[in-house]
């Protein structure tokens, strides 16, 4: 049975084509769902159009500048980052359209915009102790955020890698485990001995049979052995912790739980690690997103050239 060029009903062949083939994160299929919808919602009531073959570049062109001149009930615009996000969202399903024999405009026409370029916020490693040593570890939440911070400089996991971490998951014997990361590919990553050790002390501590690693508190946690997953600690909240330790600590940047995976592989860089290798802990698919780190290995390969190469008299 062909398959309909309905708007609708080709957006949620696509969804299920990402969920059950492609085995995408819920987290992607809801963004992709929040990005077409946008789009499919501007084409019929702006083209009255239902027709996804109907669609062309001069609809595709108009999409973009209302995409440009959209505000939010903060009078905000969208990021050029996120109106990218949109396009990258239809490209993808136009591509997919077409591999099922649905004549749709071709996705290389549509160019993807070129993001804002943003400043790469990292810490020096003076800055990074002292960021480390500010939660007071005393107090239950204290410890678990001196926890969080070091397991996130110790392994640079994503934000939402860490936040779904389970206690099944994490050998802090061998101080290695594995993640699935961004676009569902696994690796190993790391902890380093003092990492594993304030995790086993925050574990320890724990009373109940929970299974997420990182919990929130609440008043009320009476039912001490179920699976506690609506307890796990959400990316938001990570987010705030950080903002918190950042502010406490009167650092000279605002920082981010991204920020941290920044500074992990700056240091691991600048203490000789080559750059495939921080690929490899960093969980990047193509080598070119490792290189914005290259204002680490400028001043290494200056110091090599002064080092190693002939110098004429």
């Amino acid at each position: 049975m062909p398959l309909s060029s309905l708007l609708e009903p080709a957006a949620l062949k696509f969804f299920e084509h990402l969920e059950i083939e492609r085995n995408v994160s819920k987290l992607t299929i809801r963004n992709y769902g929040h990005y077409l919808r946008r789009f499919i919602s501007w084409v019929k009531e702006t083209q009255q159009l239902d027709d996804i073959t109907k669609v062309n570049q001069d609809h595709i062109r108009e999409y973009r500048v209302y995409l440009a001149r959209l505000v939010d009930g903060q009078d905000r615009t969208l990021s050029k980052k996120t109106q990218g996000y949109h396009v990258i969202a239809l490209r993808a399903w136009l591509k997919w359209l077409i591999k099922n024999d649905v004549e749709v405009m071709h996705p290389e026409k549509i160019d993807i915009p070129k993001a804002d370029s943003r400043s790469m916020h990292f810490l020096p490693i003076e800055q990074i102790e002292h960021l480390l040593s500010s939660p007071i570890i005393s107090t239950s939440a204290g410890l678990r955020d001196k926890v969080i911070l070091e397991v996130l400089f110790s392994t640079g996991l994503r934000v939402s890698e860490l936040v779904s971490l389970n206690r099944d998951q994490v050998d802090t014997k061998r101080r290695e485990f594995g993640v699935i990361g961004k676009g569902r590919r696994p690796r190993v990553v790391f902890l380093s001995e003092r990492a594993a050790q304030w995790l086993e002390r925050w574990l320890v501590t724990r009373v109940d049979e929970w299974q997420p690693v990182f919990i929130r508190f609440a008043k009320h946690q009476d039912d001490l052995l179920s699976d506690g997953l609506d307890m796990r600690l959400t990316a938001r909240s990570v987010q705030r912790i950080v903002d918190k330790y950042c502010r406490k600590a009167k650092l000279p940047i605002k920082l981010s739980p991204h920020s941290i995976r920044h500074s992990f592989a700056t240091d691991l860089l600048s203490n000789g690690a080559g750059l495939r290798d921080v690929q490899e802990m960093l969980g990047h698919k193509s080598i070119a997103t490792t290189q914005i780190y290259t204002h680490v290995t400028r001043p290494q390969l200056k110091k090599m050239h002064d080092e190693y190469h002939s110098k004429l008299e």
